[in-house]
């Protein structure tokens, strides 16, 4: 896959996702992803985008002030 911003080679990665919604702050690590080599954008594919949400929504529901996920234990 290639870089979006700067047309360089994208690997196969993981990251760490970071939503502040004002009143609370999701954190979701080890989100499978595609990290460029050159300046390191993070590209997702579409169903992790569309899981990404789902695992919001379920977050949003709990209204703690940080909740913290993991990406592979999410329902």
């Amino acid at each position: 896959m290639k870089c979006l911003s700067c047309g360089a080679a994208a690997e196969k990665g993981f990251t760490t996702s970071v939503t502040d919604l004002g009143k609370c702050l999701i954190i979701v690590r080890n989100v499978p992803c595609y990290k460029c080599t050159q300046c390191n954008e993070v590209i997702y594919t579409a169903d992790v985008v569309q899981k990404l949400e789902q695992i919001i929504e379920s977050a949003k529901k709990l209204m703690q002030q940080i909740s913290i996920i993991d990406y592979s234990e999410a329902a």
